[in-house]
């Protein structure tokens, strides 16, 4: 068997030194066929460094390292071309001037590569000499690849200020492209967050996004037709359903694609775990929810692609960062008046149950982990134990903190509804029915059917009322176990109350 490529982003090293490689080569040919300056967002360990690499790998023409894949008789290789990749990778990006002095250390890496003097001190000025003077030297067009070209501003996005401050340097950077056309092949620049146009590459209008153009979908990551095709041999088929509930689920308007850090992993360890989520750095979205009193991303918004798009230094949506991120993927698409809108959820149960445990982690005092807090409603979910369903929402709402309480029905229903969704079964809230619109719907995987609706120093008996009233269940009435729970939070007790009621066929 070959080698699991953990980790590795270098084409070369996983071509030469006996690793799997699922073949993507044939965007490359269509990239360059269509264009010239791209730009995609993807979220981290998704390939993208290692796509950069293997076009680095094309344009300096080295046949040897394609053998047996498309672009090897899809290539002019007898014709190459100078290559520049910055990466904005390397380390944590602390202020503006640390930001000039990296890219002019890169700059200065790049002109020993190419073995030419830059004499300018600013360091856009110094990045415009080196691309000119390797064109002088060459005689060729040089191509320029960047990677993780919003690293430094995620990386300091909780400090506006200083955010701001690098959002400027790295402006400067990009627009030094425009003045450099000519002596340009090939523009590819990549990162996870879709900064405006505007707010970073002002005046670069040629440059196009293919983050949601769905002949890029595959771009990165695996698609289940790749995944067989080139780890089958690791794959048994009792597994296939397991990989593809907690891995897969990434959509980009073309194929559900699966997570690849993830895949390597249980590959690796034959076992699943959170291992793409355990490794990033959530912590900028939760003091992002946090600031925002705990109310949880809207999953049921249509969100527009300016929304999608929307995140930027002086504002930033909690949806969108997290679309951008990979805690939430596209679910739907639909079309109104030549727009299109967009509904999100979480892509799978890794990143269902890893980011809403997160959030209890910082709600509860006395958090204890996931085998004593969730498991047991899980169970009692599935068993349909009314006592402990109520003793462990009970539980969770005495264990919250006095000062970050809300004294409205939004606030409950977030601390609830994370509770509800870190079980991993599916779970939606406000769902919009012909009449109004559920608090809270969850399903169990053995076919129970729970609506909840929440109210807030009200009479308990108008909880369950307006879910009949309104006919919440009508579209479930030919499932067997239909159970309705109207419930009221009493303020000054700090409880729940519940009245429970099962709807039969």
């Amino acid at each position: 068997m070959k080698k699991l490529p953990i980790g590795i982003s270098s084409f070369e090293e996983i071509r030469t030194e006996g690793y799997y490689y699922v073949d993507k080569t044939h965007f490359v040919k269509k990239l360059v066929d269509e264009g010239k300056y791209y730009f995609l967002s993807r979220p981290r360990r998704f390939g993208k460094s290692l796509f950069v690499d293997t076009l680095k790998s094309a344009f300096e023409g080295k046949k040897e390292l394609f053998t047996g894949l498309y672009l090897e008789n899809n290539w002019n290789w007898n014709q190459n071309y100078p290559v520049v990749r910055i990466s904005f990778d390397q380390g944590k990006i602390r202020s503006s001037n640390e930001l000039e002095e990296y890219i002019k250390a890169d700059i200065k890496f790049w002109s020993k590569i190419y073995e030419i003097d830059i004499t300018e001190k600013i360091y856009y000025k110094s990045f415009f000499e080196l691309v000119y003077k390797i064109y002088q030297k060459t005689r060729k067009k040089v191509v320029l690849l960047v990677d993780e070209y919003d690293k430094p501003i995620l990386d300091n996005i909780e400090k506006k200020e200083t955010a701001a401050e690098i959002r400027e340097v790295l402006k400067g950077f990009y627009q030094t492209i425009k003045g450099i056309d000519q002596y340009l092949k090939f523009v590819f620049i990549t990162g996870i967050s879709k900064f405006a146009k505007i707010s970073l590459f002002s005046g670069l209008n040629q440059l196009e996004d293919i983050s949601l153009n769905q002949e890029y979908g595959d771009l990165c990551g695996y698609t289940e037709k790749e995944l067989l095709l080139t780890f089958g041999e690791r794959i048994k088929e009792q597994e296939i359903e397991g990989i593809r509930n907690w891995y897969n689920g990434y959509w980009w308007l073309s194929s559900k694609i699966y997570n690849p850090f993830d895949v390597l992993l249980y590959l690796k360890n034959k076992s699943y775990s959170s291992y793409w989520y355990e490794t990033g750095n959530p912590e900028v979205l939760i003091k992002l929810i946090q600031h925002n009193k705990y109310e949880i991303p809207n999953l049921e918004l249509m969100l527009s692609e300016e929304d999608l798009n929307r995140v930027d230094v002086d504002k930033i949506s909690i949806e969108a960062l997290m679309f951008q991120t990979g805690y939430l993927t596209i679910h739907k698409v639909k079309e109104e008046y030549s727009r299109k809108f967009y509904k999100l959820k979480f892509p799978n149960k890794e990143v269902q149950i890893s980011f809403n445990e997160n959030l209890l982690r910082e709600f509860l005092k006395d958090w204890k982990g996931e085998d004593s807090e969730i498991n047991p409603l899980r169970k009692a979910l599935e068993n349909f134990d009314t006592q402990e369903i109520e003793f462990r929402i009970n539980k969770l709402l005495e264990n919250i903190p006095y000062d970050l309480y809300g004294n409205d029905e939004k606030s409950i229903k977030s601390f609830l509804y994370v509770y509800l969704y870190s079980t991993g079964f599916d779970c939606n809230a406000e769902l919009h029915t012909k009449l109004g619109r559920i608090d809270i719907i969850l399903k169990t995987p053995n076919k129970k059917i729970y609506i909840f609706e929440i109210k807030v120093d009200k009479h308990l008996e108008k909880a369950l009322e307006q879910i009949k009233n309104k006919e919440y269940y009508a579209k479930y009435t030919l499932e067997e176990n239909v159970i309705i729970c109207g419930m009221n939070f009493n303020t000054k007790k700090r409880k729940m109350y519940y009245m429970w009621e099962t709807i039969y066929r």
